[in-house]
């Protein structure tokens, strides 16, 4: 006999396996397969969405010791702004207490000029003589007496010119490392477009570095039945315009949703039944750093909108002699009625 839960959960589990038999056969024949996207088909071993909404791949690398997968040089590069230079001051004062205490190790009497009425000022004068030292200022009011101290410094001298040297290399490949600068709207939205509907997100560039030759390519992904067994899908989108000579403004992508889309049949309640992403490349060559640059997105099903329009985020200005782009509309859409019940 069965619990009441039990009962329920084979009901989810029968109404999910005939709601995957019923996309697989109001998947559109005509739609494009896409199998060249490097990302796994089998769902049993991929766990959430394929991509982070920032653009990162949404996998945990594990099996390997830590220093092993650990690339510091590309997470130095990769880290937020305030990560970085918090990670950079921390290593100054972590290695000057670790000389400072080798010189209390050693002997307060090595080293000269030291004024010291207490046990913090003890630690004050040794952490901040590493520190000069460290940084090659050396005010020369402290100097090292003696073998052990003289190599103590000469080593510390050494160390604090090979990592200004290495933050000097990392602060100018974070300043002249090549991206994109391509702000995505929060929402894909399904709005009325001419005659019937379309799938469209939009993106702008924030910053003054404006890309050329840029083109878009969107893969949907979705989660269907075959053979018994659940995979993942992969879609060509075919957009109305696919590449721009230059990007200066926002641009809206529009898929249309006609007889050749693998959306065409689907509604809404099928999109979410197949955990729809849609995954959003975008290359372009940026002419300020004069190299071509890259910028994913991606959009869950869960932030498909149905029935709404981008309002325009641009208009020109007073004197009608330039444009004004209000970056802060970027999300900014209002309810449309669909033309097509989806």
């Amino acid at each position: 006999m069965f619990h009441k839960g039990a009962k329920i959960g084979l009901y989810v589990l029968s109404s999910t396996k005939n709601t995957q038999k019923m996309l697989l056969k109001k998947l559109n024949k005509r739609a494009r397969l896409n199998e060249e996207t490097g990302l796994g088909t089998n769902t049993a071993l991929i766990g959430g969405r394929f991509f982070k909404k920032n653009g990162m791949p949404n996998i945990e690398t594990k099996g390997l010791p830590i220093w092993r997968r650990l690339n510091i040089y590309h997470t130095l590069l990769s880290m937020p702004i305030w990560k970085f230079l918090t990670t950079i001051l921390l290593f100054f004062f972590l290695i000057n207490f670790i000389f400072a205490s080798i010189y209390i190790s050693i002997g307060i009497d090595h080293l000269g000029g030291m004024v010291v009425s207490s046990e913090a000022d003890k630690w004050g004068e040794a952490f901040f003589f590493s520190a000069q030292t460290f940084t090659t200022v050396g005010y020369g009011r402290i100097n090292p007496i003696g073998f052990a101290a003289s190599l103590t410094a000469s080593l510390e001298a050494l160390i604090g010119l090979m990592s200004f040297a290495l933050a000097t290399g990392l602060l100018y490949g974070r300043f002249a490392r090549p991206r994109a600068f391509i702000k995505y709207s929060k929402n894909a939205l399904v709005a009325p477009y001419k005659d019937g509907i379309a799938l469209m997100y939009r993106m702008v560039p924030y910053t003054k570095n404006y890309l050329v030759n840029v083109e878009v390519k969107i893969t949907l992904a979705l989660r269907m039945e075959e053979d018994g067994q659940l995979k993942n899908k992969f879609f060509d989108l075919p957009l109305e315009i696919s590449k721009a000579n230059t990007l200066t403004a926002n641009w809206t992508l529009v898929h249309v949703i006609n007889e050749n889309s693998p959306l065409y049949l689907l509604s809404k309640e099928d999109i979410a039944a197949a955990q729809a992403e849609m995954l959003v490349f975008v290359q372009g060559f940026d002419e300020s750093f004069s190299n071509t640059v890259i910028s994913r997105a991606s959009y869950s099903y869960d932030e498909f909108i149905y029935g709404a329009k981008f309002l325009p985020m641009f208009h020109p200005n007073e004197n009608n002699t330039s444009t004004i782009l209000h970056i802060e509309k970027l999300d900014d859409y209002i309810a449309a009625e669909l033309p097509i019940k989806i």
